[in-house]
Formats: structure tokens, C-alpha cells, sequence
């Protein structure tokens, strides 16, 4: 795997810094997050990324591109993990110099903060860690925006605390995504109810992981997650009218080709349909498409 040091000659420019509530950090009111699930050949991360960016722009979501270069949690040792570090960020970079798109990562351990956030826009807390006070801490003080995959095992009030040590280590803006909850030992459920819920305990804008939602861990033969594919645009469809902020999305060309999850990712030749779907549904409910800065307080 790759080291930990920081890529020697960045030219990515600092994204500002915000407090949750003010100032401008290039995230919308509704933000799309989407990509591979874990970082590939160039070649198609930037194919991904383009399809990504064309269907953002055509519905006008504001979008940023997400990847791992490690997937550390994954159910073998000889699965796939991905590029490391140091080649992962030169690869994200990579996809930020041709596409001009802004940039997420997830990080596993304190020391990569730091290198991470000399490259990405916004840093990625794992659902498995989002309640490991070092890593949060450290993400927090990054400055960048911190994205928070609630557990599979956490209530909305007990994302609080969650956010509360990132919020006191630095002043970026907090978000938290609703990825389901675990039913079951090798299946999950999403409540429509937590969109608000969590927007309550935390103050944060609530983001939808619409894909690993439909996830069923060690579902598979082999021991390996499994997915049921077919329910991400009926869950997002429904997460959109239950009022969730953003969307997080992992998509690919060929998904039963992906080297992780790929039971469970959208075809991303699929991503614009679904996409003008969701900006029907808010323009439907006008203004009853809550904001994140509503804070779901009624």
C-alpha cells in the first residue's frame, strides 16, 4: 500500500475554510457525491468522472467526485483494496486537474489527514470508524468540510457526539449520511424518518448514500457483500421527498467488473435519469425541500 507522505508539488488550491452556516466552501444546498467505489486505472476514473460531471451539470447539482484509495474493511484478506495513499491522491489529483471537479476521500488512521486534505475538498469519516474520536479529531482539523458515514448500529441522537469532536476541532462545515441501518446479520434498512431526525441531533446537513444502503453484508457465497441493486432509485427517490440534503452515489461503467461492491453500485449510464428524477421531486416540493440550514427543528 501507499505511504503516508504528503504529494511533493500540489498545485491544488486550498478550498475556503467555513463554519457550519457561513461562508462558501463550494458545497451546495443539495450536493451530489459520486464515483467508483475505490479507485481504478486513470483511464476510468476519469471516464467516470466525466459521465459524473455531465450528469450533475445538465440538472444543475452541484457535484463533487468520490473515492477510495483504500478500502481497509474489506471482508478477505486477498480482496482488493486499492492504490494507497500516495497513489491514490496522485490519481484524484489526476482527476481534478482534467475535470476541474472537486474531490472526496475517505481516511482510516489520524496521520492521513493531513496529506489528504493538501488534496481533497472534503474528507470521508468510514461508517465502521465514526466514532473513533483521534480520526475524527484530526479530520476536523483539517479545516476541509467532513463528511460523517453514520454506523450501521447508531441512532440519529447518537451522531451528536460524533459531530460534536469534529466540530470542536475545527471549523469546516459537517455533514452526516444516512447509509442505512443494520436488520438483521446480513441486511439492512433505511428509516425516512432519520433525515429529519439526525438533522436534529446534529445541526448537519444530511446526506443519502443510496448505494451502499442496499447492501447485504456477507450475503454472498464467498462471504463477501452482496446488494440488492434494483432498490437504489426507489430509495432515493424516496429519500429525496423524505427531505435528505445531498446525495452520495457510487457508480460505474460496468459494475460486475468493479474490484469492490459491486453488487451494489449504479450503472453509470443510469446516473442521469435518476438524476432528473430527484430535481423533479424538489421542484415539486418547492420549498418543502428542506435545507440543511433549516435544521429539521418542527
Amino acid at each position: 500500500m501507499g505511504g503516508s507522505s504528503p504529494i511533493q508539488g500540489s498545485t491544488r488550491a486550498a478550498a475556503p475554510f467555513r463554519p457550519p452556516g457561513g461562508g462558501d466552501d463550494g458545497l451546495g444546498d443539495f450536493t451530489l457525491f459520486a464515483g467508483p467505489c475505490v479507485l481504478e486505472v486513470d483511464d476510468l476514473n476519469l471516464e467516470v468522472a466525466a459521465g459524473v460531471k455531465q450528469a450533475a451539470e445538465e440538472v444543475g447539482l452541484a457535484v463533487v467526485f468520490k473515492a477510495s484509495f483504500d478500502k481497509a474493511n474489506r471482508s478477505r484478506l486477498a480482496s482488493h483494496r486499492g492504490p494507497g495513499l500516495s497513489d491514490g491522491l496522485r490519481q484524484l489529483q489526476r482527476v481534478a486537474e482534467d475535470t476541474g471537479l472537486r474531490l472526496m476521500t475517505d481516511i482510516h488512521e489520524p496521520l492521513q489527514a493531513g496529506p489528504v486534505a493538501e488534496v481533497v475538498d472534503v474528507i470521508q469519516i468510514p461508517a465502521f470508524l465514526c466514532r473513533q474520536t483521534s480520526l475524527l479529531a484530526a479530520a476536523g482539523r483539517t479545516g476541509r468540510p467532513v463528511n460523517i458515514k453514520k454506523g450501521q448500529w447508531m441512532s440519529p441522537s447518537a451522531m451528536a457526539g460524533t459531530v460534536e469532536k469534529v466540530a470542536r476541532s475545527g471549523p469546516g462545515r459537517i455533514l452526516v449520511t444516512e447509509r442505512g441501518s443494520a436488520f438483521g446479520s446480513d441486511d439492512l434498512v433505511v428509516d425516512m424518518r432519520n433525515f429529519s431526525r439526525l438533522r436534529s441531533a446534529t445541526g448537519a446537513q444530511v446526506v443519502f448514500d443510496g448505494t451502499h444502503s442496499v447492501q447485504r453484508p456477507g450475503a454472498m457465497a464467498d462471504g463477501s457483500t452482496g446488494g440488492a441493486r434494483d432498490q437504489i432509485a426507489p430509495l432515493v427517490r424516496g429519500a429525496v421527498a423524505a427531505g435528505c440534503d445531498g446525495l452520495f452515489l457510487e457508480v460505474h461503467p460496468n459494475p460486475r467488473r468493479a474490484p469492490s461492491d459491486s453488487e451494489c453500485m449504479l450503472p453509470l449510464d443510469e446516473l442521469p435519469r435518476l438524476l432528473a428524477q430527484v430535481v423533479a421531486i424538489r421542484r415539486a416540493l418547492g420549498e418543502d425541500a428542506r435545507s440543511w440550514e433549516d435544521n429539521g427543528d418542527d
